[in-house]
């Protein structure tokens, strides 16, 4: 298999783990935030989620990642970099705006579970994607 194409599998299988894992950290960070309840939640959120993984592995091992040091790395760095968005959707999101959500933005619990799941995500996807 082509190795960007295993990325894109390996992206898919850690979104999966990532979407497995949200509800147990929720609780741990005793947060109601969810990636995948703000993608649609059910299967759609899961479908986007999943498919944001599969773009996220493909475009890692394109770049050059491999192994789970570098899966770490680029999975924190993309959610510290794109953590500013987080501002745009407490302002647009509908759940954020009818106060289902709590404002995330300014949340130091919300961004260290994304942080955690992030690092999740990473392993996985060093773990399972191509190798140097």
């Amino acid at each position: 298999m082509d190795p960007r194409g295993r990325g894109a599998l390996a992206g898919v299988a850690a979104a999966a783990v990532w979407a497995a894992a949200e509800p147990l950290a929720r609780r741990a960070f005793r947060t109601p935030y969810s990636d995948v309840d703000l993608l649609g939640g059910g299967p759609v959120g899961l479908a986007l989620h999943t498919a944001n993984g599969a773009g996220f592995g493909y475009v890692f091992v394109k770049l050059g990642g491999r192994g789970v040091v570098d899966g770490i790395v680029a999975a924190v760095v993309e959610n510290t970099l794109l953590w500013p968005g987080m501002f745009v959707v407490d302002r647009v999101h509908p759940r954020r705006r009818d106060g289902t959500l709590p404002p995330l933005a300014r949340n130091p619990r919300v961004f260290a579970q994304e942080t955690f799941v992030h690092v999740l995500f990473g392993t996985v996807l060093g773990a399972l994607g191509p190798r140097r």
